[in-house]
């Protein structure tokens, strides 16, 4: 008899025909099993199978059918007992495989519906004809031969597009989840597909959470799965879809490797974040902050990197004369005896050193500072408030305006058309 390796949950159909269900059973070697029966065939388990199992399953269960030729009556016992008795036993999506050998066109039906979200193999001993020899085996006198399918194999290409979607209203988490489930249940060559697919959708959870080197990690890894799949052919769009990776990739490289205190890429990142908060998410509130955030950091990059100045830890000699005394007097933080910069300060800094962005600075000053009152008021600034959307795209305009950055340079996240 051939042999698989064992499995963590067999649900079998069983109405008179005990040697197949033997065979199955022996062949298939499960943790937990589950009889869908009828009535009348529970004496049959008792007589005809359990005497011959060799390796008796760790748990073991039935489901008594009423009506084992009325699809609508088996579907509603199934679908009211057969999950909670899978979730007792721990069973994870994949791990299920049903047996529809034994079962009448509406238990396999319903035994199919009900287990779709678990299983990953429909098993079946159907009549050999002649000449068919493959995987061959006699029962009680009659030659039958073993039929296995994965319906995930063709039905993932419909959640795959579910998960696309998901990933597109920026639910990564949700994606990945989605992903990952179909991974566990389709056949062992679409695994690294779907594999890569819930890595893309954790990268870019890991990036909106700032978690920037793992998010790395994850898209590298994503983009080679990419490139093997595409060279099998792949689905439609994998390949145009590759170049806004690599980018996305190619920019979190930057800002993970570089060395400096004051990242070059992290500003023109929190802008790209407060732009997809608002306009992805419809978050005003979470996008202010970021976008108050990214001003402040277009501030400290500009100070850093033509200066020297690091505005949590400035020496006054670093300043405009103007501004050392008020350092000196009123920039003191007491605990680290450390003088820090606040947000207007930097720009006043940068203005008083001759810097063109704090020059800018103070010339949008009328127009940023009811914006800037705006994001103070706000539920997440110091107030009870909500802000306007509105409000937010207007600083995001002048945000855009002092940085001098161009907005086609910014990290786009990709829409998953495939």
């Amino acid at each position: 008899m051939a042999q698989d390796q064992p499995v963590k949950a067999l649900v079998i159909a069983l109405t008179d025909h005990t040697s197949a269900a033997v065979y199955s059973i022996n062949r298939l070697q499960p943790d937990s099993l589950c009889f869908v029966l009828p009535e009348g065939a529970k004496s049959l388990v008792e007589s005809e199978v359990q005497p011959k199992i060799e390796h008796m399953p760790r748990r073991w269960d039935w489901v008594v059918l009423a009506e084992i030729g009325d699809f609508v009556s088996c579907y509603q016992m199934l679908a009211k007992t057969l999950p909670a008795m899978l979730h007792t036993w721990e069973v994870q999506p994949g791990e299920l495989i049903v047996d529809v050998t034994g079962a009448t066109p509406a238990m396999a039906g319903a035994l199919t519906l009900t287990t779709r979200s678990l299983s990953s193999r429909i098993v079946s001993l159907v009549p050999a004809h002649e000449g068919q020899e493959d995987d061959r085996i006699d029962l009680a006198g009659q030659p039958f031969i073993w039929t296995q399918g994965n319906p995930w194999d063709e039905a993932a290409s419909v959640s795959r597009r579910e998960g696309c979607e998901l990933f597109n209203r920026r639910l990564f988490a949700a994606a990945a989840k989605l992903f990952r489930d179909v991974e566990a249940r389709v056949s062992g060559g679409q695994k690294p597909l779907y594999r890569a697919f819930a890595d893309l959708a954790d990268g870019y959870d890991l990036w909106e959470r700032f978690h920037y080197r793992q998010a790395w990690e994850k898209l590298k890894g994503a983009v080679k799965a990419f490139e093997m799949a595409s060279l099998w052919g792949g689905p439609p769009g994998l390949t145009s879809l590759l170049p806004s990776i690599k980018a996305n990739a190619g920019f979190l490289e930057k800002l993970v490797l570089d060395p400096a205190p004051v990242k070059e890429m992290q500003a023109p990142d929190l802008l790209a974040h407060a732009g997809r908060r608002l306009h992805g998410s419809q978050d005003s509130e979470a996008a202010m902050v970021s976008l108050v955030r990214a001003l402040e950091a277009f501030a400290q990059r500009q100070l850093f990197k033509q200066h020297q100045i690091k505005t949590w830890d400035v020496l006054p000699e670093q300043l405009p004369q103007a501004l050392r005394e008020t350092c000196r007097s009123c920039w003191l933080e007491d605990l680290d005896g450390k003088y820090k910069l606040s947000f207007q300060a930097q720009f006043r800094t940068l203005a008083g050193l001759g810097d063109q962005m704090g020059q800018v600075f103070l010339r949008e000053w009328p127009t940023m500072k009811p914006l800037l009152d705006a994001a103070n008021h706000a539920v997440l600034g110091h107030g009870f408030e909500p802000v306007k959307a509105e409000r937010v795209q207007q600083l995001y305009e002048v945000v855009v305006k002092l940085s001098g950055v161009s907005e086609t340079s910014l990290p786009k996240f990709p829409i998953l058309n495939v």
